[in-house]
């Protein structure tokens, strides 16, 4: 029996080392703990699931992605300042930390810090390699039909994606996300939901 291509509703198991612009390796999805999803669905950045479409099992493949289908164009909207009082011990935090966040319209988001002032942060909430042309050294392991409760899920996780993106300020700060920019006094404190490490 000849394998399945990677194609529209297969579920597809790879394994890959995503490299930045600089060539550092940044991510990886090593073959013991590999990257499953369900093609078609935009479960994974939009140029490597174009990229990967037609391999089979076995298969290694380089891919070089433009920023614009990987982690999106950098958003200068997507660096603003912050108070410091809205972060709970602000006195340790220093530039680099990152921060899982609740946006004003309660959506979570994801911010670096990358500046410290006397009173406030400047944070940047774009993706790390947003802006930048990135590389992935794919190889796939696996490709099977994907069963019709994995269709669903990834059809209305796609679709929940679709409607908040449609809510939201009007743009994408490339991992997917969006917020309200208004950052008064007035607006609910920014909630710390983990520092990460």
């Amino acid at each position: 029996m000849d394998s399945i291509a990677v194609g529209p509703d297969t579920f597809v198991t790879l394994s890959y080392v995503l490299f930045d612009e600089r060539g550092e390796a940044v991510d990886r999805a090593p073959p013991e703990e590999p990257l499953r999803y369900i093609h078609g669905y935009a479960q994974i950045v939009p140029g490597l699931e174009s990229a990967i479409e037609g391999m089979r099992a076995g298969e290694k493949r380089s891919v070089i992605i433009a920023p614009e289908e990987a982690f999106g164009e950098r958003d200068d909207a997507g660096v603003f300042d912050v108070d410091k009082e809205d972060f709970p011990n602000s006195g340790e935090i220093v530039a680099g930390d990152e921060f899982l966040a609740q946006s004003p319209d309660g959506e979570p988001m994801t911010m670096r810090i990358v500046e410290v002032r006397p009173d406030s942060f400047i944070v940047d909430t774009n993706h790390p390699l947003a802006g930048q042309r990135v590389r992935f050294e794919v190889e796939v392991s696996e490709v099977r039909e994907a069963s019709e409760e994995e269709i669903s899920e990834a059809q209305a996780e796609l679709e929940a994606s679709l409607d908040h993106d449609h809510a939201s300020c009007g743009h994408d700060h490339g991992d997917g996300h969006a917020h309200d920019h208004e950052h008064s006094h007035s607006d609910p404190p920014l909630v710390q939901l983990a520092k990460k490490a």
